[in-house]
């Protein structure tokens, strides 16, 4: 099975709350060049999301290209929570190339539990392909990496 796990794109600066953060014109560019290359390269077949904003309109990005792809929204992959706890919620899920969008640094967490690997810091709309047969911590493989255009 394959897990993808994307960072959201390029998102404006902290003038409202954190959840409701918008994506920038430049992080709606970086997520359609991340989706492009997920739904190019992979057939996804679930995607998991985070609650917050700037997520879910990556996520779209992602949805227009694949539509018929269920989604669910995952309460526990925000930026401050414990990537234990949501690994484990995320090994329930039935898939065979799951994508999860969602935040630094539990993206960075996540992967690093996938590889038994220290977490390693992702870019905007950074997405990263991991290979394993089941879901467990230092199970997985990462495979690909695929880094969109980034600020200056």
């Amino acid at each position: 099975m394959k897990i993808i796990l994307v960072r959201h794109g390029q998102a404006e600066d902290e003038t409202r709350p954190d959840s409701a953060r918008q994506l920038t014109n430049f992080g709606q560019q970086q997520a359609a060049q991340t989706a492009e290359h997920i739904t190019t390269n992979y057939k996804p077949d679930r995607f998991i999301v985070s609650p917050y904003d700037r997520a879910q309109q990556t996520l779209a990005e992602l949805q227009a290209r694949a539509p018929t792809i269920p989604a669910t929204v995952q309460d526990n992959i925000t930026p401050s929570d414990d990537a234990h706890s949501a690994l484990t919620d995320i090994a329930k899920i039935e898939a065979q190339c799951l994508v999860v969008v969602c935040h630094m640094s539990i993206v960075a967490n996540l992967a690093g539990l996938l590889t038994g690997d220290y977490p390693e810091s992702f870019s905007l709309a950074e997405a990263r392909v991991f290979e394993m047969d089941f879901i467990m911590s230092g199970m997985a493989t990462e495979v690909d990496r695929f880094v969109p255009e980034q600020p200056y």
